[in-house]
């Protein structure tokens, strides 16, 4: 089965970060999960530990067989 995982860093609009994941079946739009935190340093960590995670599941970065 062909699975894409999306991991990104955005600003909210009240000074906080938001580390946005986005997965789901190559041609579908998936789902979504926002974890909003109030450090920068806290939602890197987290994006780290979930990269980590789907490393270890077999995901890669596109385009690398």
């Amino acid at each position: 089965m062909h699975r894409f995982y999306l991991l990104s860093v955005q600003p909210t609009l009240f000074g906080g970060v938001s580390v946005i994941r986005n997965w789901g079946r190559i041609g579908s739009s998936g789902q979504t999960m926002v974890q909003t935190f109030e450090a920068e340093d806290d939602a890197a960590a987290a994006l780290l530990r979930v990269e980590r995670e789907k490393r270890r599941k077999g995901y890669r970065e596109p385009g690398l067989l």
